[in-house]
């Protein structure tokens, strides 16, 4: 009998995506900070342009796989990040 060393799917592929999807907008969020408030504080922004600025930041997580995904959303601790380094004007 032949046993597997990858433990077993306890998320469904939709209970990941969801995880992932939520996961990706926090840290687009956040990197992209700065960027967003300038789109937003913009006169030419209106709050029904919202849903589509959402919308298209989510389109994001669709370059990765579903594996990727579920490695990322099964991963055990936080998830590294690149050290964050603060530009100078």
């Amino acid at each position: 009998m032949a046993t597997s060393s990858e433990p077993p799917k306890s998320k469904t592929d939709l209970q990941v995506q969801e995880e992932f999807t939520s996961y990706y907008l926090q840290r687009v969020t956040k990197e992209f900070a700065e960027d967003l408030d300038k789109i937003r504080n913009a006169d030419d922004f209106k709050n029904d342009a919202l849903p589509l600025l959402i919308s298209a930041l989510q389109q994001g997580s669709a370059l990765f796989s579903p594996d990727e995904q579920r490695r990322i959303v099964t991963a055990e601790g936080p998830v590294p990040t690149a050290p964050e380094t603060e530009a100078t004007d």
